[in-house]
């Protein structure tokens, strides 16, 4: 009876937005790094080749070379709780320049003593998919309030970073299988030169948040960043293309996908953004696993799927079940247990 009255909840605040556009497939090749194949290679064939390469070698796939190039912003909105923006060049140039600098809002601890803020501890968060340039911020508050420096970051395509033609984030999950992957690549190395600046600039116990999308690439960014000591990921799976396709916040992507590809092709060809790839690099971090009992746009199924595979590699993590669906844990009561919960893992882990 429950999990019918949060699937019917669900769906009417899914249906809140009707915006949402079924793009047409494309493989995406023009996304893809160049790999040698000919050009009579069929498109599938070329991006599994690259897919398994990019898996083989993913400390070079999701390499994100040191930079200088940090600016800051002071910040403008009146919002007393952000110090400002520290915004830099993505390692990762796309057709669109809009999306090729990366800004990330700080919400500073309070200070010591009267004096500079605590700079020990430092949390890269990493909203969902489609949220806009206030998602999370509430998050970062109670971050901060707790002693916790939140770095916000705005992931590609998003915010500030989103192109005049769009009004949806669709460049980073879409029928568009190669830009899909080379998208949420750029996240984990924008994400990863985030890191760099907070260590910089003098933290010294960094870890990450990250959301629905942002809960995987937040994974991904800690099977390839020494620097995350910790990491909370907030609704979780296996797969990134069964959530896709099962998923109810997905449901137009997969409408594009539909009668092109198979899923079984899909989960080959975005595997290197998959977080059951990377589940044994993340065992130098300590790792938070949550999920929702009712949720729809990450099937319960899939999430259990992710913490059997952290079972059976024998990788440690706490794990917490929210009573409630995937956007009902933005709602009261339950996005208070959310950020109860995620919080109070971050304080005891950094």
């Amino acid at each position: 009876m429950l999990a019918r009255f949060f699937s019917a909840w669900e769906r009417r605040l899914f249906s809140r937005t009707d915006d949402r556009v079924v793009r047409p497939f494309d493989w995406g090749l023009d996304w893809m790094d160049a790999n040698g194949r000919g050009p009579a290679t069929p498109p599938d064939v070329a991006l599994a080749d690259w897919a398994r390469t990019s898996l083989a070698d993913s400390p070079r796939f999701f390499d994100a070379p040191p930079t200088d190039e940090y600016s800051w912003e002071v910040e403008s909105t009146g919002d007393q709780t952000c110090a400002g923006t520290v915004r830099f060049p993505s390692a990762i140039t796309t057709p669109h320049a809009e999306n090729n600098t990366v800004y990330a809002r700080l919400f500073p601890a309070p200070r010591l003593g009267g004096g500079r803020e605590d700079r020990r501890r430092a949390v890269v968060v990493l909203p969902q998919w489609n949220g806009d340039a206030d998602a999370h911020v509430g998050l970062c508050r109670l971050l901060a309030r707790f002693g916790l420096n939140a770095l916000r970051l705005s992931l590609p395509y998003h915010d500030r970073r989103m192109p005049p033609m769009l009004h949806r984030a669709d460049f980073i999950v879409s029928a568009n299988v190669g830009r899909t992957v080379q998208v949420c690549r750029q996240a984990v190395v924008d994400a990863r030169r985030a890191v760099a600046w907070l260590a910089r600039e003098g933290y010294e116990r960094i870890g990450i948040l990250g959301t629905s999308l942002g809960s995987c690439l937040a994974m991904l960014t800690t099977a390839h960043e020494p620097l995350i000591r910790a990491e909370a990921l907030n609704h979780i799976s296996r797969y990134f293309a069964d959530v896709v396709w099962e998923g109810l916040s997905t449901e137009h992507v997969r409408a594009g996908l539909e009668g092109h590809i198979t899923l079984d092709r899909l989960r080959e060809l975005w595997m290197p953004i998959s977080p059951q790839a990377y589940v044994s690099r993340v065992r130098h971090a300590k790792t938070l696993l949550v999920y929702a009992r009712y949720d729809t746009s990450f099937p319960v199924h899939l999430s259990r799927a992710l913490v059997e595979e952290f079972d059976r590699l024998d990788v440690p993590y706490q794990l917490a079940l929210l009573p409630c669906g995937h956007y009902t844990t933005g709602l009261a009561p339950f996005k208070y247990l959310d950020g109860y919960t995620l919080t109070k893992f971050l304080l005891r882990n950094l």
